[in-house]
This record gives structure tokens, C-alpha cells and sequence, in this order.
């Protein structure tokens, strides 16, 4: 049990102090901030970080222009938990989450990117240490400040059906399918990958590992 702690100010420049604390473990959501992106298939990681701080009883979040995004924190079990998505649009996440370290001392073994995947089939996650950008703007940019050894939650995003299937990372038309909405059908199915992700957070948070692996909620 710590044995204080200082709650979060509204202030950039105020840290988080919790002594006794096992460690400290950093999410990152990608997305890009803005109502206008809200819902889109490239911003599932906030979506995944909203869900994960209102299941959890997060405090509220608290815009850090500093850092350069939204952040909020608490204590899950004696693991302080940080929570950040970067308002700096995807392809300068890595500003934020550099910044965001930094500040909290916190480095890449105890980091968590979550990000859409559009080589990864809906309803599908996968988990992994480590890796390449696959073409992914937001995680170039995390990979260009941080290095390439932090943990991803990889949500999919790709659509493989008779009616309309994904295109491929090489096609004109990719940034406009992952900045469009989910469909309806989509929808109907986003809060079981809600749900799961919210698992397979919780298993690293409380686990320390990151294994390989695929969760399908379809």
C-alpha cells in the first residue's frame, strides 16, 4: 500500500509522487484529437483508453499542454497506472509519448502503444514486444522518439468481406477507410473488443509480460 500519494493538479509542470508503489506503467492511444475523428477506425485506441479509465474509475481527463496531450492516472493495485492520449495528431505521437516519459520517468519495458491495425482483421487483437511501423504513421513517430521496444495492443481494423474488403496499406484510398466510421455492423461488435482489450491491458499491468498473441472476439 503507498504509503502517500498527490492527486494530479490542473498544472503541466505537477507530477504524480506515490512512494511504495511496485511500478509505474504508461498507455498510449493513438488517435487524433477532435470530435470530427471521434468514432473513426484510427482513433480505436482512445476509444480504448476511454473505456479502460471509465471502467476503472479514472479520474477525469486533464489536458497537459506541456506534454502534449490528455492524460489521467491512478493507482491499480500498487501498480501507479498512466494514461495518455496525445492531442499532437497521429503522425507526431511520438512528441507526446517522449514528452510523457520523460516527465514521469517512465521507460519503454513498462510502455503500452494501442493502435488500430488494418493488416490485422476485425475483430481480432494481438499483443507483441517490439517491431516495425507496419506502415502505421502514429507508431513511425513513437518509434522515431522512443525506439522501437515498446509493447503494442494492435486492434483491427481490416474489413474482409464479400461486400467490401480493406485496402491494402499501399492503396490512394487507405487514409480515407481508416478516418471513416465504423459501420454499423462494426459497431454492434466494438464493445466486446472494448471489453477484451480492457483484459488484455489489466494481464499487462498486473503481469509485466507481454506475450505474442491473438484474441478474436468474432
Amino acid at each position: 500500500m503507498a504509503l502517500f500519494q498527490k492527486k494530479p493538479q490542473v498544472s503541466d509542470t505537477m507530477p504524480l509522487y506515490t512512494i511504495g508503489s511496485n511500478k509505474t506503467v504508461l498507455i498510449i492511444g493513438l488517435g487524433n484529437p477532435g470530435q470530427q475523428y471521434a468514432g473513426t477506425r484510427h482513433n480505436v485506441g482512445f476509444e480504448v483508453l476511454d473505456h479502460f479509465a471509465k471502467k476503472n474509475d479514472f479520474p477525469a481527463w486533464m489536458a497537459k499542454r506541456d506534454l502534449k496531450c490528455e492524460l489521467t492516472m491512478a493507482n491499480l493495485g500498487e501498480n501507479r497506472v498512466i494514461l495518455c492520449k496525445p492531442t499532437t495528431f497521429m503522425n507526431l505521437s511520438g512528441e507526446a509519448g517522449q514528452a510523457v516519459q520523460h516527465f514521469y520517468r517512465v521507460y519503454n519495458p513498462q510502455t503500452l502503444v494501442v493502435y488500430d491495425e488494418l493488416a490485422i482483421a476485425f475483430g481480432q487483437l494481438r499483443t507483441r514486444l517490439g517491431g516495425s511501423d507496419a506502415g502505421h504513421n502514429g507508431v513511425k513517430s513513437l518509434i522515431a522518439h522512443l525506439g522501437e521496444d515498446f509493447g503494442r495492443l494492435r486492434i483491427g481494423i481490416g474489413q474482409q468481406t464479400a461486400e467490401k474488403t480493406a485496402p491494402s496499406s499501399k492503396e490512394a484510398n487507405t487514409s480515407k477507410y481508416v478516418l471513416s466510421k465504423f459501420s454499423k455492423e462494426e459497431q454492434a461488435i466494438l464493445p466486446k473488443i472494448l471489453q477484451e482489450a480492457n483484459g488484455l491491458i489489466t494481464e499487462y499491468i498486473f503481469g509485466g509480460a507481454l506475450p505474442n498473441d491473438t484474441r478474436t472476439v468474432l
